[in-house]
């Protein structure tokens, strides 16, 4: 079949979440010609919107938001002496796809990481004696400071309409806020969703332990909120139906709420769904890209050339693409030579189910973000030094949809039957939790390839992922089960469960944990240990941009939406400023 050439853009934007709506908009007001390709269809409000109902089992147990395996396939293994398998059912983590990407069915906790999260290494550098931490770690600085990356975080939460409480203001630590947060240039733009019983229970027991809980900063919608694109946003009705679900009441912001109701009026802006991009099509001298190949909805092999290219796919697939486009050099563990592959991570998760015969916790009136939280045991803030190991984790009681396949119910209630319908008549709605989202180091052996074995349905190898738990995040681990244990024994639950990381375990693919996928193609101010550079421009091809959880150097215990988000800003702005008049390397290797 004879390929296809389109007319040149000024931008190919590859992927329709965050990154790519957010670069895509930025530079359309920039009056660039901007053209975006998403593999999977479209996702367009109307049709997942009141009055149409959410569907429990399609979305959250059929995925039906998410890309699926035999689509996007990755295949896994613990060490690199082992043959890696694919997945064949999306568990520990799950990929969006189609327009709006992960960020339709997201969370919405929108957090920043604190300024110690983005400079690990100097803080490990000053804080840590030699031979504390393993040998095989990692660590690396983000390349900016607080300084340079808060307005673009700000702009991000403005967009999101983020909900919360100031806790740093200009340096002035303001009650009822996070007091290890970053200095903030502005308030938060909206107030805090409301409390739920969980949460005042949480807040009372955990103060009085001597920690600084705050809400959950939200980007659901506190009230209704107009934001700098002119899109509107509904204020939250606490339906329940967030994580794995569309929104139905254009209360939750998303790619689709925030950005596209804006970005597809705008005459130099176009999409096209359905379109699988395979390769980026670089110049003989492999320093510049002139456009991608794609194929599109009839199976068409197409080229679209283009001045710039952006890879904004979930991060998983943009590092693949750089690995099948020749876009810098893959990472080898052994010399620990190359760049794209290397410092890969994901985070553990954990925490206590607690029931209580006698509280009725209106598990049905909820939102994603609701909750409240604490940062207390994030790195810098307690004695990790002392304890041997490096990281921490937020510490949360968030409150869970109301939906019946999602009800806890108390160890050894059959999963089934009249013992299942027994269980969940007496203790529905009499369970609260207190959880965990931790840091993940990077490690030399901790890795992302391509796979010399499988290949996808066009014949491509799939992306290959060498990850296993090491001691440092198993110790983190045990630790947070003692605080943890601390919260419940305060709160005097009738009875318990725990689940925490025991010392020695291996990485469970099957059981979910969360979509913070980040690192292989990250950035810094070293071309010899990064991919990207500040700006998320590729070292060796200067008019590739690679915006996405990619970049993340190591992951922190925050959420990494707010990050990506401010990172693609900042990049943009950079674009817009500095690369359309003078195109070439942004920052000199």
């Amino acid at each position: 079949m004879a390929q296809i050439t389109k007319k040149e853009v000024d931008v190919v934007v590859c992927g329709l979440g965050w990154a790519g709506s957010l670069m895509s908009i930025e530079l359309a007001l920039a009056g660039l010609e901007v053209r975006a390709l998403e593999r999977g269809g479209e996702r367009d409000y109307p049709d997942f919107a009141y009055p149409k109902p959410a569907d429990e089992y399609a979305y959250n147990v059929r995925n039906k938001v998410f890309a699926t395996p035999k689509e996007v396939a990755v295949t896994v293994r613990y060490n690199m002496s082992q043959t890696a398998l694919p997945t064949r059912k999306w568990g520990a983590f799950a990929p969006g796809t189609g327009v709006g990407g992960a960020g339709m069915h997201w969370t919405a906790v929108l957090i920043r990481p604190t300024p110690t999260d983005i400079k690990l290494k100097t803080y490990v550098d000053q804080a840590y004696k030699p031979g504390i931490l393993q040998d095989d770690m990692r660590v690396m600085d983000f390349p900016f400071t607080w300084e340079e990356i808060e307005p673009y975080y700000y702009k991000f939460e403005l967009i999101c309409g983020q909900s919360g409480n100031t806790g740093n203001l200009r340096g002035q630590i303001l009650e009822g806020g996070d007091p290890f947060e970053g200095p903030r240039s502005e308030p938060y733009p909206l107030p805090a969703l409301e409390d739920t019983l969980n949460n005042v229970m949480f807040k009372d027991a955990a103060t009085k332990l001597g920690y600084h809980p705050f809400p959950n900063p939200s980007a659901c919608v506190s009230r209704a909120w107009k934001n700098p694109y002119g899109n509107q946003i509904a204020p939250c009705n606490y339906c329940g139906y967030c994580s794995k679900y569309p929104c139905l009441n254009y209360s939750k912001a998303s790619p689709q709420t925030a950005v596209m109701d804006a970005l597809k009026r705008m005459p130099n802006f176009s999409y096209e769904v359905h379109a699988e991009v395979y390769k980026v099509v670089l110049h003989d001298d492999g320093k510049t890209a002139k456009g991608v190949l794609y194929f599109d909805v009839d199976g068409n092999e197409v080229f679209q050339p283009a001045k710039i290219v952006v890879l904004s796919s979930f991060q998983l697939y943009n590092v693949r693409l750089m690995l099948l486009s020749g876009i810098g050099k893959p990472y080898n563990p052994i010399t620990e030579e190359g760049v794209v592959g290397r410092n890969y991570a994901f985070l553990s998760n954990g925490g206590a189910t607690l029931f209580f015969k006698d509280k009725n916790f209106n598990s049905y009136a909820t939102a994603g973000a609701t909750g409240q939280m604490f940062n207390d045991i994030s790195p810098g803030n307690f004695d990790g030094p002392g304890l041997g190991f490096l990281g921490g984790a937020k510490i949360h009681s968030s409150q869970a949809t109301g939906t019946p396949m999602a009800a806890a119910l108390p160890k050894g209630t059959p999963a089934w039957g009249m013992g299942y319908k027994e269980g969940l008549e007496e203790w529905y709605n009499h369970s609260m939790k207190i959880s965990i989202t931790t840091t993940c180091q990077s490690y030399r052996d901790i890795y992302l390839d391509l796979d010399p074995h499988y290949t996808d349905h066009r014949g491509q190898p799939l992306l290959r992922m060498t990850f296993n738990w090491k001691e440092n995040e198993l110790k983190l681990q045990q630790h947070l089960k003692g605080i943890v244990g601390d919260i419940a024994k305060e709160l005097n639950p009738d009875s318990m469960s725990m689940s925490f990381l025991p010392m020695g375990a291996d990485f469970d693919l099957t059981k979910y944990v969360s979509t913070h996928n980040v690192g292989g193609a990250v950035m810094g101010d070293n071309p010899r240990t990064s991919a990207l550079n500040k700006y998320l421009q590729s070292w060796d091809v200067h008019n590739v941009f690679v915006p996405g959880g990619n970049a993340f150097p190591q992951n922190f215990q925050a959420n990494p939406t707010d990050t990506i988000g401010a990172i693609t800003l900042m990049a943009a702005q950079a674009i817009k400023e500095h690369y359309l008049k003078n195109p070439g390397p942004l920052v000199q290797a």
